[in-house]
């Protein structure tokens, strides 16, 4: 997918996590092409993407519907996440690294220094990041040698919040952001580290940990329920 696409795809999962985009309401390629300011292309691909992702539902005629994501849904395929690449992250430990594994994972660490040791981040940046990260963690699936971890992530792949790929990222708090990716930059030091070091217990534990760091996704669902709970009950006071 083009920067640009990516770009886009992001841009709607954002606005699906901050309920922009409701849970229900239906979305067309092109009065989103001209929301969005870009041309039908990118749209028509990030549909598509958003729908195997299990965020958008096809219609039988033209468009999509907005699914309706709940916490716990999320919640779960994170945590299945974080089980097949602690796995992996065990078992490459134990399998030791080839030395191609092992450059490719510094080359993604230093890429990810370059981008974060400047104390801010821009939306290229962050752009840049997906790409290494999604490199980074494929490293690591490659590493275990155990191609049903690969099989399994897959299948868990289609379930919302669930890919390492499915980043959304907020572009009106970018100071936040910062943080946020830089921890995980962080974390993926750390579980190179221990992967390297042969330390498996160790290994799976950060991966995990690392996994479970995205289940702000969950908890921003959960937030927008409560907030549409207390909307309808305020709504329904100012009706009495």
């Amino acid at each position: 997918m083009s920067k640009a696409g990516q770009r886009v795809l992001s841009t709607l999962r954002q606005m699906i996590v901050s309920g922009e985009l409701e849970a229900g309401e239906r979305i067309a390629e092109i009065p989103t092409a001209e929301r969005l300011g870009v041309s039908r292309t990118p749209i028509r691909i990030a549909f598509r993407a958003l729908e195997q992702e299990g965020m958008l539902i096809k219609l039988e005629g033209r468009g999509y519907r907005v699914r309706e994501v709940t916490p716990d849904e999320v919640a779960g395929a994170i945590e299945v996440r974080g089980v097949l690449e602690g796995l992996a992250a065990r078992q490459a430990a134990e399998l030791g690294l080839s030395v191609d594994q092992r450059n490719g994972l510094l080359e993604c660490l230093a890429w990810g220094d370059l981008l974060f040791d400047k104390g801010y981040v821009t939306e290229e940046d962050l752009e840049a990041y997906h790409d290494l990260n999604r490199r980074f963690h494929a490293l690591i699936i490659e590493a275990s040698c155990n191609p049903a971890i690969g099989s399994a992530m897959q299948r868990n792949e289609h379930l919302p919040f669930a890919s390492v790929s499915s980043l959304a990222i907020d572009r009106n708090n970018l100071k936040q952001e910062y943080r946020r990716f830089n921890f995980a930059h962080m974390q993926h030091h750390a579980v190179f580290d221990a992967i390297d070091r042969r330390q498996g217990a160790r290994a799976e534990a950060i991966m995990r940990e690392h996994a479970n760091a995205t289940l702000r996704y969950a908890d921003l669902f959960a937030r927008h329920d409560r907030e549409e709970s207390q909307m309808r009950v305020i709504g329904g006071a100012a009706a009495l």
